[in-house]
């Protein structure tokens, strides 16, 4: 099962036809996708499932529907274990961006860190999950997926926000701060934490 965010809201994808509570069920062949968004944008629909005979082919078949956009992004570790967050649109992020030219996803996910922190001297520990979210550009909609790895770093310096990307605050959080944070986050982000 794959979940791909419209805002808050997953669109899973499945092989088990279920009987529908408080989700809409369409099939992935043929699915019109501004019927899917238009469904979740009712409140009383939690998520939709689109339905495909094969698991291992589903979300290759999904993300052949919509324009596909690349990005990389860090969860980034300082020496105290505090996690690096950025505060974008008005909610608590992880830094990440689009893939420039012939970049490697890893070269992406560290400039990434980089241009939009401020931080330096950030390192890749592993790879994690990567997350599927779709956003309108120009009134089109678009599939971005997120390769995203952990990260580490002793950099002390100071942090800086990228404004000309709408990032308004960058924090290093402590365990209890991630908490409060992930209160005003997205559904991707509560997924890495």
């Amino acid at each position: 099962m794959q979940r791909i965010f419209v805002n808050d809201k997953p669109i899973i994808l499945t092989s088990q036809v279920e009987k529908e509570t408080d989700f809409k069920n369409f099939l992935l062949k043929g699915v019109d996708m501004d019927a899917v968004i238009k469904t979740l944008s009712s409140k009383k629909v939690k998520s939709v499932r689109l339905i495909y005979h094969s698991e291992k082919k589903m979300l290759k078949k999904f993300l052949k529907k919509l324009p596909n956009v690349i990005a990389g992004g860090g969860k980034v570790y300082n020496g105290n274990n505090d996690i690096l967050f950025i505060y974008r649109n008005n909610k608590w992020d992880l830094p990440k961006g689009k893939i420039e030219g012939n970049e490697s996803i890893e070269s992406t996910a560290i400039r990434e860190v980089e241009e939009e922190t401020g931080v330096k001297g950030v390192s890749i520990t592993k790879p994690l999950e990567t997350t599927y979210h779709l956003f309108k550009r120009n009134g089109k909609l678009k599939i971005k997926i997120t390769h995203w790895f952990e990260m580490k770093t002793n950099f002390k310096g100071e942090l800086w926000p990228q404004e000309n990307e709408g990032i308004t605050k960058v924090e290093w959080l402590n365990t209890e701060q991630v908490v409060e944070a992930l209160k005003n986050s997205y559904a991707n982000i509560k997924l890495l934490i």
